[in-house]
C-alpha cells in the first residue's frame, strides 16, 4: 500500500499534464466554436495551404532524419569499438547540448548563419564569396539536425554496446568482411536502435515551429507554424487542435513501431 502511495505524485502529474491537456484537444479539435460536434477542423489537413505544410515537414523532417542517421550510426560504431564507456567524457559531450536550452541553442545557428553572422565574416575575411544560408531548406534542415542528432546517436550507440563481441568476431572467423559483417550482424541487431533514433528525430523534427521560426525567417511555413499560429493569432483552437490530431497519427504510428521492433526497450533505455 505504501508503495502504491508513492505513486500518487506520478499519477496526479500524469493526468494534468498529460491526460487532460490531450483531452482538450480532442474536445476542441472535434468541436467547433459552439461547441457542437465536427470534423471540418481534422479535415482541414486537405486545404491546399495546410497540404503544402505538411507535406514540406514531412520532406524536411525525413530528409534531417536520414542525415541523422547517416551521421549517428558511423560515429556510435566508433565509439563502441573504442570502447567508450555509458559514462565517459565523450559520450557526456553529447548528452551536454540536451541539457541546454532548445531555444538558446536555435538562436546560435540564427546567429551563425545570418547574413552578417559569423560564417559569412569569416568567408569576407578570407576574400571569399558570401553564402545566404539563413530562411533556407538548408539552414533549417541543419538546425533540425543539430538538436536532434543526440537523439539518434543514443540509441543506435546503446544496442550497438549490447552486441556480444564473439558475435563478431565468429563471423569475421567464418570469412565474413567488414561489409558482410555490417549488413549481416551489426545492422540486423541494432534495428531496434535505429527504430527508436528514427522515431525521436522524426517526430519532433515534423511537429517543431520554433526552428522554421529562427533559420526560416517565418518565410518557410511548417505544419507546427500553422498550428502554432492558429492557436497564438489566429484564436482558433478549434483548428489549431483538429490539426494537431492528424500530427498524433504520426505519434502513433511511431509507438506502434517502436512496439514492434524494440519490444525489450532496447533502444530506448540509456
Amino acid at each position: 500500500m505504501s508503495k502504491k502511495l508513492l505513486s500518487g505524485p506520478y499519477i496526479a502529474w500524469m493526468i494534468g499534464f498529460t491526460i487532460i491537456p490531450l483531452a482538450l484537444i480532442v474536445f476542441y479539435g472535434l468541436t467547433d466554436r459552439s461547441g457542437a460536434f465536427t470534423l471540418d477542423n481534422v479535415l482541414a489537413i486537405a486545404t491546399p495551404e495546410h497540404r503544402k505544410a505538411l507535406w514540406l515537414s514531412l520532406v524536411l523532417s525525413f530528409l534531417s532524419t536520414i542525415v541523422c542517421l547517416v551521421l549517428a550510426y558511423p560515429l556510435a560504431m566508433i565509439l563502441r569499438k573504442r570502447n567508450m564507456g555509458r559514462g565517459s567524457f565523450v559520450v557526456f559531450i553529447f548528452i551536454l547540448p540536451m541539457w541546454m536550452n532548445f531555444l538558446l541553442r536555435t538562436m546560435a545557428w540564427q546567429t551563425l548563419l545570418e547574413k552578417n553572422g559569423v560564417i559569412n565574416g569569416i568567408l569576407s575575411f578570407l576574400h571569399l564569396p558570401t553564402q545566404s544560408i539563413i530562411n533556407t531548406w538548408g539552414a533549417i534542415i541543419l538546425g533540425m539536425v543539430y538538436n536532434f542528432l543526440p537523439f539518434m546517436i543514443l540509441p543506435i550507440y546503446n544496442v550497438l554496446c549490447k552486441i556480444d563481441d564473439n558475435t563478431i568476431n565468429a563471423a569475421k572467423d567464418l570469412g565474413a568482411n567488414f561489409f558482410q559483417v555490417l549488413v549481416h550482424i551489426w545492422f540486423p541487431l541494432s534495428v531496434p536502435g535505429v527504430i527508436s533514433g528514427i522515431t525521436m528525430v522524426f517526430v519532433p523534427a515534423l511537429t517543431t515551429f520554433v526552428i522554421s521560426n529562427l533559420l526560416g525567417g517565418s518565410k518557410i511555413l511548417l505544419i507546427g507554424n500553422v498550428i502554432e499560429q492558429e492557436f497564438t493569432r489566429g484564436s482558433n483552437w478549434n483548428l489549431g487542435s483538429g490539426l494537431s490530431l492528424v500530427l498524433m497519427i504520426f505519434i502513433l504510428i511511431s509507438m506502434a513501431l517502436i512496439a514492434k521492433y524494440d519490444k525489450n526497450g532496447e533502444g530506448t533505455a540509456f
